[in-house]
């Protein structure tokens, strides 16, 4: 048997633990395709897994990640040769079906997807679920109708995976992204990947949000959720668009129906998790083409080895981390 280096979370004799300890590969299945993992990152999914109070892992205990990118060893699917570089996000992974922080993965090969070109293990782990959400959530607003040139379009919760992401995504197409976020060291990082303008968090969290206030936004994509997508509704411009992915602030909406019927407003719910396969891997290649980010070959962000997951996931659930921390399972 083959074991190999893993990160688990799970009840104990003790209590809840997170610990760092050998895996037999074949406790890591079901599947068809094992794959030396090469990166992981850290997403807020990823925090809710490895917390007891989390409500998210299914297995216990379990290897969290919820992506993975690497190199095929075997499989069973002849166009996954031993060597093809991949990468693994959504479906079940990191949550009923052990994750990315671990030195190998075993998933179905109707998971994986081939590395397109234009993205190596490394940058595709610093887009990851977060980048891959940010790119559903751009792809949405512009099938519903979004354009370049036609006004401001908000991010949410910008410092974020999900948010700096999209703030790239929708700079490169040529979009005025006005990024909000609570945290104002980070206004210059955020004009540096792609913000035409930053504005405090306060600012869209007054004490009354009326049912309709003033119009601003020709699309947004919020990541907050709670009172922030609230106010944001209530905002929008006349039959533009919100695609919403986040609840950081909350899974409640205290909105009324006004923005929907009096301004005929979208709100365009987003899922990265049950993506099909042929969907998923063509917004892949959006996202090593159209969709890449300027900055994702030159932008530095930390790679850390098992040891210093629980610090960073913590961090995370907190709110103090920005951007992408990527997770290197053989350190």
């Amino acid at each position: 048997m083959t074991s190999v280096r893993a990160f688990t979370v799970g009840h104990t004799a003790s209590g809840w633990a997170r610990s760092i300890t050998e895996v037999e590969q074949e406790m890591l299945g079901p599947g068809d395709t094992v794959i030396a993992v090469e990166y992981s990152c850290i997403n807020y999914k990823d925090g809710l897994a490895s917390s007891e109070t989390g409500r998210v892992a299914r297995l216990d205990p379990l290897v969290p990640g919820v992506d993975l990118a690497g190199e095929v060893i075997e499989s069973a699917d002849p166009s996954l040769a031993p060597g093809t570089k991949v990468l693994v996000n959504g479906f079940d992974l990191g949550v009923s079906h052990h994750g990315g922080y671990a030195a190998r993965a075993v998933v179905p090969s109707e998971w994986v997807v081939r590395l397109p070109e234009g993205l190596t293990t490394r940058t595709a782990m610093m887009v990851g679920t977060a980048g891959y959400t940010a790119a559903l959530s751009v792809d949405a607003l512009e099938r519903a109708g979004l354009q370049p040139g036609t006004g401001p379009v908000l991010v949410t919760g910008a410092t974020g995976g999900v948010g700096s992401f999209a703030v790239g995504m929708l700079a490169a197409r040529g979009y005025e992204v006005v990024a909000s976020t609570g945290k104002e060291s980070e206004a210059e990082w955020l004009r540096s990947i792609g913000a035409a303008a930053v504005i405090h968090r306060s600012e869209l969290t007054p004490e009354k949000i009326r049912p309709l206030e003033s119009e601003r936004w020709v699309g947004a994509v919020d990541c907050v959720g709670g009172q922030t997508l609230a106010y944001v509704l209530a905002t929008m411009r006349y039959g533009c668009s919100v695609a919403a992915s986040g609840l950081t602030g909350g899974s409640g909406l205290p909105t009324t129906v006004m923005p929907f019927i009096l301004r005929g407003v979208n709100l365009l719910g987003i899922d990265s998790v049950q993506t099909p396969i042929g969907p998923r891997r063509a917004m892949w290649e959006r996202i090593a083409t159209d969709l890449k980010p300027t900055w994702l070959d030159s932008e530095e962000w930390d790679v850390i080895g098992l040891d210093a997951l629980p610090e960073a996931l913590d961090r995370i659930l907190s709110g103090g981390m920005r951007g992408r921390t990527l997770v290197d399972p053989t350190r």
